[in-house]
C-alpha cells in the first residue's frame, strides 16, 4: 500500500500533539499532556516486567502500525509492546496524581517505578490510574506493557482486521488517544452526570466523588449546594434548546473543597412520536426533523483510529454540515472525547455504536444470507451464537460489560441521540433483553438494536440497509422507519488512493456522473421521506484504503461530489 499523508499529518510537531484539553466535560486546571515521543520494544515473547533496553522511539498516541508512530510496524497477536517514559511529579503536599489513558488497544498494564499501578483490558474506552503511592519526588519511570490480539479473539475489534481487504481495514494496537496527567486534591470529584429534563425545564446533576460531602454547584450565576452522590434537580431561568443550527451549551462549575471542574450540559430531547398521518417520526424537541446523516469510521491514513490533529476532527464535522448533512453515525469505533465535544458544539447528531466483537464473523451468513432473507422479508433469530459469532460465554459479557460502560463514558454529550446496539449481525446475541437493559441505563436515547438485518422486533427505530436494490419504505406502527446504511458509490482518485485495488458497491470512473448518481440517489431519499422515512445515512464520510466510496478522498484534499 502506498503511505498517504493527510495536510494534518504533514505538519504535526510532535513537541505538541493533541495538546488539547483531552476531557472538556469534566476541566481541572491541573493538565499535564503526555503526548509525545516515548521509548519503545516490541518482545516476540510475553514478559512481565519492563525490558531493560528499548529499540527506538514511538510518537504517542499514534499506533505503531500508523506512519505517524514513526514505526510503521504491526503488533502481532502473540507480541508484547512495551512503552516507557519519565515525567516530574505534578503534585504538591496533599495531593494525588492521577494518569489518564484515552484508550489502549487492547489489554495493558500500567507500572509506575516499577510498581503494577493498574490494568485495563478493551481497546476502546478511557481508564485512569492513581499513581500516588508509587511516585517519587523527582522523576519517576512510567511503563505501559501492552497485548492485541486484533481479530483473533472475541473482544471488541470494530474494522480492524490482520487480513485485511473490501471493508475490513489495517488493525492498530498500543495507545491510540492521548496520555495525561493531573492533580488532584485528597477527596476530589470523579465525574458528573447531567440529564436533561427538556419537558419540565430542569437538569438533573449528580456529582460522584470519593467521599460524601456537600457541593457547590455555580449556574446562571447561581449557587446551588448538594451533596456528592445524590441528585439534584435545578430549574432554568429559561430553556434554551440544543438544535443543530443552534447548538447552546450551558456551562457550570462544580465545587467539593479545594476541588474546581468546570462543565457543561445542553437541554434536548429525543422521541419518536406519531405525525398527523399516524407514521411514526423521530423527532427532536418534539419537532420532526428528518435526519440526513453521513456513516463515519473514523479513519485517517496517516493515523489510523487516531487523527493528526484537533483541526482534522473539526473539518470533517464542518464539512459535514456545509455538504448538508445534520447527523454523523459513528460506526464500530469510539472517538477521543474531544470529537463529541464538537459535535455538542459545532451542532450535528450523533449515533452511536457499541463496537462489535465476537468471534470469526461468518460472511456467508452475516452477509449473503442475512441480504437474502431480508429480500424475502423472512424472520430470523440471535440465538443461533455459532452462526453469530457469540459461542464464547466471557465474550458475551465483555460485550455487556462494555456496552454499560460506553452509555456511562458519553452519557453527558447532548450530539449523541441514539445508540446502535448491533450492526448486521456481528456478534449479536440476546438483542431483546439487551435493548430493554440500554433502554433502563439511558431512557434520553433511541435505540436501534440492530441495524442492517436480523431485526428481533425491539428498539425504536426499524433499522435497515441498501446497496443493491431499488429504495423502499414500509412504515411500522410504532417504530420509526429508518435507512441506516445506503449508496457506497465508489470512485479511485489517482494519486489520492492508499490502493490499486478498488472495493464498493458500484464503481464510477469520473466526477460527473458519481455527482449525477449521487443526486439521483438522494431524490429518491426525498420521496420515501414523505412516505415515512425518517432517516437515512449515506456510505461514506471518507475513503478508507480499498474501500473508496468517500465522499472525500482519504487524505481529505479533494471532495469527489463537488463540481
Amino acid at each position: 500500500m502506498k503511505t498517504l499523508y493527510t495536510r494534518w499529518g504533514k505538519e504535526l510537531d510532535p513537541e505538541h500533539v493533541l495538546s488539547e484539553y483531552p476531557r472538556p466535560m469534566m476541566r481541572r486546571k491541573s493538565y499535564v499532556n503526555l503526548n509525545g515521543y516515548w521509548d519503545y520494544r516490541i518482545c516476540k515473547e510475553m514478559k512481565r516486567r519492563p525490558p531493560a533496553s528499548y529499540e527506538g522511539q514511538i510518537l504517542v498516541p499514534f499506533s505503531p502500525e500508523s506512519p505517524l508512530s514513526g514505526v510503521n510496524r504491526r503488533l502481532g497477536p502473540k507480541e508484547t509492546l512495551w512503552y516507557h517514559r519519565t515525567f516530574k511529579n505534578p503534585a504538591v503536599s496533599g495531593e494525588r496524581v492521577l494518569i489518564h489513558f484515552g484508550a489502549v488497544d487492547q489489554m495493558c498494564v500500567v507500572y509506575v517505578n516499577g510498581h503494577r499501578a493498574g490494568c485495563h483490558k478493551g481497546g476502546y474506552l478511557p481508564f485512569s490510574v492513581d499513581a500516588t503511592p508509587y511516585l517519587g519526588s523527582g522523576m519517576n519511570d512510567l511503563c505501559v506493557r501492552v497485548r492485541d490480539l486484533s481479530d483473533q479473539a472475541w473482544h471488541a475489534k470494530g474494522k480492524q482486521k490482520i487480513k485485511k481487504g473490501g471493508m475490513f481495514y489495517t488493525p492498530q494496537s498500543g495507545i491510540w488517544q492521548t496520555v495525561w496527567m493531573e492533580a488532584v486534591p485528597h477527596n476530589y470529584i470523579r465525574e458528573i452526570k447531567c440529564t436533561s429534563l427538556y419537558d419540565t425545564g430542569e437538569v438533573e446533576i449528580t456529582v460522584f466523588a470519593n467521599v460524601c460531602k456537600r457541593v457547590k454547584i455555580i449556574l446562571e450565576e447561581r449557587v446551588c449546594e448538594a451533596r456528592t452522590n445524590e441528585k439534584v434537580r435545578i430549574r432554568l431561568r429559561a430553556r434554551r434548546s440544543w438544535t443543530p443550527w443552534d447548538p447552546y451549551l450551558y456551562r457550570f462549575e462544580v465545587r467539593m473543597g479545594k476541588d474546581k471542574v468546570k462543565s457543561y450540559f445542553a437541554m434536548r430531547c429525543v422521541t419518536v412520536e406519531h405525525d398527523k398521518k399516524g407514521v411514526p417520526r423521530i423527532c427532536l424537541n418534539h419537532e420532526v426533523l428528518f435526519q440526513k446523516g453521513l456513516l463515519d469510521q473514523g479513519y485517517w491514513p496517516d493515523g489510523l483510529y487516531t487523527a493528526p490533529s484537533d483541526e482534522a476532527m473539526i473539518f470533517d464535522i464542518r464539512e459535514a454540515k456545509r455538504l448538508g448533512y445534520n447527523m454523523l453515525r459513528k460506526h464500530c469505533k469510539i472517538e477521543p472525547q474531544r470529537w463529541y465535544y464538537h459535535c455538542d458544539r459545532l451542532g450535528i447528531l450523533v449515533w452511536q455504536d457499541m463496537v462489535n466483537g465476537g468471534e470469526t464473523y461468518h460472511h456467508w451468513y452475516v452477509t449473503y444470507g442475512a441480504t437474502a432473507m431480508s429480500i424475502w422479508h423472512l424472520p430470523v433469530t440471535d440465538r443461533v451464537r455459532r452462526l453469530l459469532s457469540r459461542k464464547r460465554e466471557r465474550g458475551r459479557r465483555e460485550f455487556e460489560h462494555e456496552m454499560r460502560r460506553t452509555v456511562r463514558t458519553l452519557y453527558g454529550h447532548p450530539s449523541i441521540i441514539l445508540w446502535t446496539l448491533f450492526n448486521e449481525g456481528w456478534g449479536q446475541f440476546d438483542t431483546v433483553r439487551l435493548t430493554k437493559e440500554l433502554k433502563q441505563l439511558d431512557p434520553t436515547r433511541l435505540v436501534d438494536a440492530a441495524s442492517g438485518w436480523f431485526d428481533q422486533r425491539c428498539g425504536d427505530v426499524r433499522s435497515t440497509h441498501n446497496y443493491f436494490f431499488r429504495l423502499g419504505v414500509k412504515p411500522e406502527k410504532e417504530r420509526a422507519s429508518v435507512l441506516s446504511e445506503f449508496g457506497g458509490f465508489s470512485m479511485r482518485e489517482k494519486g489520492h488512493s492508499m490502493c490499486p485495488k478498488v472495493y464498493g458497491y458500484r464503481i464510477y470512473t469520473g466526477r460527473k456522473k458519481l455527482r449525477h448518481a449521487y443526486e439521483n440517489i438522494w431524490e429518491e431519499v426525498r420521496e420515501l421521506e414523505r412516505k415515512g422515512l425518517c432517516a437515512a445515512v449515506y456510505t461514506q464520510l471518507s475513503d478508507i484504503e480499498e474501500e473508496v466510496n468517500g465522499l472525500w478522498t482519504y487524505d481529505r484534499e479533494i471532495l469527489k461530489i463537488e463540481e
